[in-house]
């Protein structure tokens, strides 16, 4: 009993046994679709007619709707650090988007991090098997790679965006060379084709594995670049930019559908929790997108930018329905963690909850009483229905979310003592924090402040599109 190798064997073994004691057919898989920069108002589920899609909105239909599912950040960056974390980015020194960095700051930490755990970190410690496919948008020097934090498989990309078509690299911002640690990239052909190529292949390959996907696409996100066929699709809308818009959505839209089909064909999507969000709201002015009936866009603090289309389906224990309490992105990390059958402590300090039981019904009442945001220039925070606003150029905007979603009647001249603890504690919260890690560059200070200027379009257009009815 003294022979090295069998104490070895045992360390092992006990070291190790907590790690795969779950049982995979207990554990469910997991999913997370993501879109960029996808208006709340264009998908069909929300209300769009003008542009379908058809297997979003059949995935909406057969799982939970959240008609205030909420994003950590307006801009895709920090937004996409408190999806991977469950933390809320800017606890951690991350409150804009990852950029070419100021003189003044290290290169070095351009991004979240090492010291956070990741949603990937926690799944790989419970025996999952996690897969990217796509956008990583999280730090680009080598050590915030995606393998180094929680992933195993990684196809796509370290920036923030790319080109849909094939062009010869040349390291400029949307050109750069696709990365992989488990295949030579292939050649682009459409870029949210391949991605679902890769989100199909990830499941066939894993189909006998506990999984986690996270199929990160960049639809649809600039540059606007859409095949013929699907343009020709939507010919009717008269504006160009509108008109590539829909196209691209509608490219996404199939591969959406090919995930899903995949999950059915190997037999796997009942058992499979599928999340799909988009990572802020369409920037309306820029894409054409729409966010109405919310005012605002990407880049502001109405609920044109952090409120956005939110959908989590399981076939095996969830029937379909609506939930209408607030949610946010931050929630999933914790939710995951308890469905895999593991555990977070308050020593994890997230800031998301396992919304599970409050989507079953098995507690009642918000999930989220209090909800804030910082975002370089602006802050906000949410009590119940009271929505409050803190700008460098205005005094505090006031808005009651529930009797005026669309944000147009600021009511803080008729609520002061509201307004004077709502700022203390978004105050007090605020000072709380790290300084930043990076910066954008000034010139989005001005930017940012001036979309809360610009008026946005509150209702949905008319169909004419006769091909896609």
């Amino acid at each position: 009993m003294n022979n090295p190798l069998f104490i070895s064997l045992l360390i092992f073994l006990g070291v190790t046994s907590p790690i795969f004691s779950q049982n995979k057919s207990d554990q469910p898989n997991f999913v997370i679709i993501l879109a960029d920069d996808l208006g709340y108002a264009d998908v069909g589920f929300n209300g769009s007619t003008q542009i379908k899609t058809p297997h979003i909105d059949q995935l909406a239909n057969e799982g939970i709707k959240f008609t205030q599912g909420y994003v950590s950040a307006p801009v895709c960056g920090p937004s996409r650090a408190g999806l991977m974390t469950g933390r809320n980015q800017v606890n951690f020194g991350v409150d804009n988007n990852i950029t070419a960095n100021l003189p003044q700051f290290d290169d070095n930490y351009a991004g979240v991090p090492v010291e956070e755990i990741t949603i990937a970190d926690r799944l790989a410690k419970l025996g999952y098997v996690n897969g990217i496919v796509g956008k990583w948008h999280l730090g680009e020097a080598d050590h915030f790679f995606p393998t180094k934090r929680g992933f195993h498989e990684f196809w796509g990309y370290r920036g923030g965006g790319h080109n849909y078509f094939h062009q010869d690299p040349d390291g400029k911002k949307y050109n750069r060379a696709l990365e992989s640690n488990y295949k030579e990239p292939q050649q682009i052909t459409y870029l949210t084709d391949d991605k679902g190529d890769e989100c199909v292949d990830f499941i066939k390959r894993h189909k006998e594995e506990s999984f986690f996907l996270y199929a990160s696409f960049n639809a649809p996100h600039a540059p606007m670049q859409a095949l013929e066929k699907d343009l020709a699709l939507y010919e009717d809308i008269e504006d160009e930019k509108r008109r590539t818009y829909a196209a691209m959505i509608h490219r996404f839209d199939i591969n959406v559908g090919r995930i899903i089909n995949e999950l059915k064909t190997q037999g796997v999507y009942e058992n499979t929790v599928i999340v799909f969000l988009s990572d802020n709201g369409g920037p309306c002015h820029s894409n054409a997108s729409l966010n109405a009936p919310l005012n605002g866009q990407k880049g502001v603090l109405l609920e044109g930018g952090i409120r956005v289309p939110f959908v989590i389906s399981y076939p095996n224990k969830l029937q379909h329905g609506e939930y209408h309490q607030p949610i946010s992105s931050l929630d999933l990390t914790p939710t995951f963690v308890a469905l895999a059958g593991g555990k977070t402590t308050e020593k994890d300090k997230l800031d998301g909850v396992n919304i599970y039981p409050y989507i079953t019904k098995e507690i009642n009442g918000n999930p989220h009483e209090t909800m804030m945001w910082r975002f370089t220039i602006s802050a906000g925070i949410r009590k119940g229905n009271w929505k409050l606003i803190r700008l460098p150029d205005r005094l505090p905007m006031l808005y009651n979310i529930d009797k005026d979603p669309s944000e147009l009647n600021d009511v803080a001249a008729e609520n002061r003592d509201l307004v004077v603890s709502m700022l203390k504690e978004l105050g007090d919260w605020d000072v709380s924090c790290p300084q930043p890690l990076y910066l954008e560059g000034a010139r989005w200070r001005k930017k940012q402040v001036g979309l809360y200027d610009k008026k946005y379009k509150l209702t949905q257009p008319e169909s004419s599109n006769k091909k896609m009815k």
